[in-house]
């Protein structure tokens, strides 16, 4: 069954066109990852698609009666509007239904709940209420009542991408689902996608996700599109044979032209009296022979500082906030080449170690040595601000008007900018005009301008394209400095690290030796290793006693344990927010001793909450 039919489709970008006559079509049940370029119109197509841009040329028509959810990068929500409405933004008389529930629970007005409960149950939609349930506990969402406007960009994400997967839309359009996800997030999505039977087209980075979810791969480039059948993997080796081909063709063309150029040289004065099919043949002979594939890339063979043999040595180094700890005892000399993968959950310290060892933070006690002959290139999640008036050019040259690489040679900002795939014509751009791809590309210069031989890089892959991506990949790999990674995509983290520190909490910090992908299967056969030896050694089996009536949770232990649920979820959110302000590192020493204070207030009331809740699902299970 067809869901979208897309004809002639045509748009520009001032005088660029990003996209040229595109027609393609997307069925029930196909699930297509949309690659290209940054710069090439990925994000401008999305938003075609949706109709949240008007089509400049050509037709987008939908199979009447589908329901469509876009996820942009930028979601559109109204910051008036709590976090309860956003998400709950439905015409689902379920949702609806499950909504009013959810707002009486909070309430705690019984007399609504016991109305609630029966209408739930008249409209089948407690199965529903599961999976929504389960949908916000997956995506960290509590702060019902918490105004939209309140919200970090990264909260807003998740709050769009809750709305879109509750209300189950039978087409998904995705740009960039995983930006702001944490690994375990990032994984739940990835199974929740791979095992709905919804009709997908989102755009991603991260090529494990893309591999896993997607079953076909369009590419936008040339200003056309180019289909794939299967997943990445697949991807990959028939884009080079269609490069290949292509340009095996141009090559063919090319020695053919020198033939006919031949003939359009001799007896120019009777030009007029050749064969007008020839004349015309030949003219389509030089476009094809000019049309061969040059692929354009970042020129990243930059040369790092050199770097002596002491570089960052840690000694007994201890950081905590109040009662938190972030570093305890911790000691490490770090190497000449090695590479740090850093995982972690939110609020284990993973930030404040960065500001630690880079010297923005100071220990509590311990301390740090580093070298002399270190140059630290540190790139941050949250970007450089810069301007959004100024030029391209002018970024690059107020940093610096000559550019010298580790080799010696030196460049001027315009030839630098040509070195990282900025061509002449983009040199006078505002940066306000610039994709967020292009922005990142831009600011990675900015870094890797002051040729450094330690970098720290935190979620450099948000935004870019996975060609970019690859080049960075290829970069690091031949990097002979240090580098410390701090990155939700797995594909990145596997091809760059050689070992992790798993951050655990409470200062423990584990060394693991491998990247991510071992680590995960470590931990997955550890899990089966500890089921397997819980059931050997449970007790020997007593004679079953005669079967009695289940016992079943009473109306008010039912809402007893609604509540706790919501308690929980409050708690852990009001956990998560403490631990956030103490990594900060930027609190004055009062607020610092409430927030400590408060804390463990915090945790002595999850864990008394808990207990009640497992007592409860007992009786239930």
């Amino acid at each position: 069954m067809n869901y979208l039919s897309v004809e002639n489709l045509t748009h520009h970008w001032g005088d660029i066109q990003l996209f040229d006559d595109l027609t393609f079509g997307v069925s029930e049940g196909q699930k297509i990852g949309l690659i290209a370029r940054n710069g090439s119109g990925k994000t401008t197509l999305l938003n075609i698609l949706a109709q949240v841009l008007p089509n400049e040329s050509g037709q987008v028509i939908y199979r009447k009666g589908i329901s469509i959810g876009y996820l942009p990068q930028i979601p559109l929500l109204n910051d008036n509007h709590t976090v309860i409405e956003e998400i709950f933004a439905s015409d689902n008389p379920q949702v609806l239904a499950i909504k009013a529930y959810e707002r009486a629970l909070a309430e705690e007005n019984h007399e609504e709940l016991g109305k609630l409960i029966e209408e739930l149950d008249k409209l089948g939609a407690w199965d529903v209420e599961s999976r929504i349930k389960q949908i916000l506990s997956q995506l960290k969402i509590t702060h019902f009542d918490q105004q939209i406007g309140q919200l970090s960009g990264g909260q807003k994400k998740r709050v769009a991408l809750a709305h879109i997967l509750i209300n189950e839309p039978e087409f998904l359009i995705l740009d960039e689902p995983t930006n702001h996800l944490d690994l375990e997030m990032i994984e739940w999505l990835e199974s929740y996608l791979e095992r709905s039977r919804c009709t997908l087209m989102m755009v991603t980075h991260d090529r494990y996700f893309l591999d896993r979810v997607c079953n076909e791969i369009m590419e936008l480039a040339d200003q056309t599109l180019y289909h794939y059948k299967g997943n990445y993997e697949l991807f990959l080796e028939k884009r080079e044979e269609r490069i290949q081909t292509h340009n095996a063709q141009v090559e063919k063309a090319k020695n053919l032209l020198k033939t006919e150029q031949d003939w359009m040289n001799r007896m120019p004065q009777a030009r007029a009296t050749k064969a007008k099919y020839r004349i015309d043949a030949f003219h389509d002979l030089k476009k094809r022979a000019n049309s061969g594939i040059q692929e354009q890339s970042m020129n990243l063979d930059i040369q790092s500082a050199r770097l002596g043999k002491k570089i960052i040595e840690c000694h007994h180094v201890c950081k905590s906030f109040g009662d938190l700890k972030i570093l305890d005892d911790f000691n490490y000399k770090f190497a000449q080449g090695e590479k740090v993968g850093i995982i972690g959950k939110n609020g284990t310290g993973k930030t404040t170690f960065l500001n630690t060892i880079t010297g923005a933070l100071e220990p509590d006690s311990g301390y740090l040595e580093t070298g002399e002959t270190v140059v630290l290139g540190y790139y941050r999640q949250a970007g450089m601000n810069i301007d959004p008036n100024k030029r391209v050019l002018d970024v690059i040259a107020d940093i610096s008007e000559n550019i010298t690489l580790g080799s010696g040679n030196s460049m001027s900002p315009a030839q630098f900018l040509r070195h990282f795939m900025f061509n002449n014509e983009m040199h006078h751009v505002l940066v306000d005009k610039l994709s967020g791809g292009e922005k990142k590309r831009l600011y990675l210069m900015t870094v890797l301008m002051k040729n450094p031989n330690f970098l720290i890089l935190d979620e450099p892959t948000n935004d870019l394209d996975i060609f970019t991506l690859n080049l960075l990949e290829e970069y690091l790999q031949g990097f002979k400095g240090c580098v410390v990674i701090v990155s939700h995509d797995r594909y990145f983290m596997d091809k760059i690290v050689d070992h992790l520190f798993i951050f655990e909490g409470q200062g423990h910090i584990k060394d693991f030796p491998g990247n991510y992908s071992i680590f995960h299967e470590h931990e997955l056969a550890q899990e089966k290793e500890s089921k397997r030896a819980g059931k050997n050694t449970k007790e020997p089996s007593k004679p079953t006693p005669p079967k009695e009536k289940p016992k079943k949770l009473s109306f008010k232990e039912k809402m007893e344990m609604k509540q706790l649920e919501q308690d929980m979820e409050a708690l852990n959110a009001e956990k998560e927010s403490i631990e956030a302000i103490l990594n900060s590192g930027s609190i004055d020493a009062d607020l610092l001793t409430e927030k400590a204070k408060r804390i463990s207030e915090v945790i002595n009331l999850l864990d008394e909450k808990e207990m009640r809740w497992l007592e409860l699902s007992e009786i239930e299970g």
